[in-house]
């Protein structure tokens, strides 16, 4: 028997329609904010991925899937959002004669080849949305509320914004130096991958999965502490923001995020002060690096599976819909067919219907009106057909109504 892969999982049932419940949630929030659907492909250039989310990361050094296409391309599974929609921003030539800014938003598959866990899968949908062309404090506040709203739209209320910054260009290059000359005489203390990022981007020890309850990394330099007066003029300008928005947030000087293209703002989404849900920040520069112009841009992204067990875990209630509106039972040959038209109508008018396409008894039929939980049914009879007429059948109150053909859907309109 061939199985699914590690760390993949099918969708069908409840879970696809507790999916399709968030879908239409966050769908409908980000046409509120005015952010347009856009899907990339799930597989680009691996230098794509390499030159964006950067060398050093985690995600780029051990996590990727690469592999050779027939044309000896190095190809990459998408790992990550942002740098997809990027490349289309910069090769659709989208920064010429920007007037406002471009704001897309995705919902799409990506791939990590890491130790599957709770919430965390190698093969995962990832929901995000990033806005190019503006470098006001205003996009950032934004982009956090939309965030923010979105799981509080969920039903996970206690949701608080973990908020730093890493500040510009000339702040994040002076705290860089400060963390290589705290953690230079301390090295032998850390783990191997963090000897290595040392001198690459010491940024990323802070960020280490391995040595995060060490002395050595909490007592590490903050931020807040090496940024210049513009970076902490911007940062104190969006906390005032989120202040007149009431977003609940909590300045946390450890917050770096795991990928290089970070600048000035980052944030997590932390549900009961303590279980990170998505998170996102600014990235300036992240278009130029990728053969663009010089365009500010910001974003956020977060996974469906922690997100959905978050809310499972937290007693949301996710609407399912288990029920169909009718179920047409029939026994007779032209009555089948009476049967098969009949209930293209109702799904063509709007209807969840169903019928019998096994050949079952009507007894059987009957079994499936409770199994599909049928609000109503129909019981065909040629005598009755006869007379253009069907009975109808409240199947809760089970009262029983004697109905012309014709008048049948604005039968089930006025009752439904």
């Amino acid at each position: 028997m061939i199985t699914k892969q590690k760390g993949t999982y099918d969708i069908y049932g409840d879970l696809a329609k507790k999916r399709a419940y968030v879908d239409e949630i966050l769908a409908t929030l980000c046409e509120k904010y005015n952010y347009g659907y856009i899907e990339t492909p799930v597989f680009e250039a691996s230098e794509l991925f390499h030159r964006g989310v950067g060398e050093t990361t985690d995600m780029v050094q051990k996590e990727t899937y690469d592999f050779k296409d027939r044309g000896d391309r190095d190809i990459t599974l998408r790992p990550e959002g942002t740098a997809g929609v990027v490349r289309w921003f910069v090769e659709n030539k989208l920064y010429g004669n920007m007037t406002d800014p471009i704001k897309v938003f995705y919902n799409m598959k990506m791939y990590r080849y890491e130790r599957p866990q709770s919430g965390r899968n190698r093969e995962f949908t990832q929901w995000g949305f990033e806005c190019f062309g503006s470098d006001d404090v205003m996009s950032d506040a934004e982009v956090i509320s939309l965030a923010y709203n979105a799981y509080r739209l969920l039903g996970l209320d206690d949701v608080t914004i973990k908020l730093n910054s890493l500040g510009d260009t000339e702040s994040r290059n002076n705290y860089r130096e400060a963390l290589i000359n705290y953690f230079r005489p301390h090295i032998d203390e850390l783990c191997e991958d963090c000897k290595e990022r040392l001198e690459k981007n010491p940024l990323r020890i802070l960020d280490c999965k391995v040595d995060a309850e060490s002395e050595i990394i909490k007592n590490a330099p903050k931020t807040l502490d090496y940024l210049n007066e513009e970076s902490k003029n911007r940062f104190e300008k969006l906390k005032d923001m989120l202040d007149l928005m009431e977003i609940n947030y909590e300045v946390d000087t450890k917050l770096v995020r795991g990928l290089d293209y970070y600048n000035h703002v980052v944030f997590e989404v932390v549900l009961n002060d303590s279980y990170a849900l998505g998170g996102g920040g600014r990235y300036n520069g992240l278009v130029e690096t990728l053969g663009g112009p010089s365009v500010p841009g910001v974003g956020f992204a977060m996974g469906y599976d922690r997100t959905i067990l978050a809310m499972e875990e937290n007693g949301v209630n996710i609407p399912i819909n288990d029920s169909i509106d009718v179920y047409i039972l029939y026994v007779s040959e032209s009555e089948k067919e009476t049967a098969c038209y009949l209930t293209q109508d109702l799904r063509l008018n709007g209807f969840i219907a169903e019928t019998d396409s096994m050949a079952r008894s009507l007894k059987a039929q009957f079994k499936s009106v409770d199994r599909f939980n049928a609000k109503y049914l129909i019981v065909l009879n040629d005598s009755e057909l006869e007379s253009n007429k069907v009975t109808i059948k409240d199947n809760k109150t089970k009262q029983e109504e004697s109905v012309n053909i014709n008048d049948l859907l604005d039968y089930l309109d006025m009752h439904m």
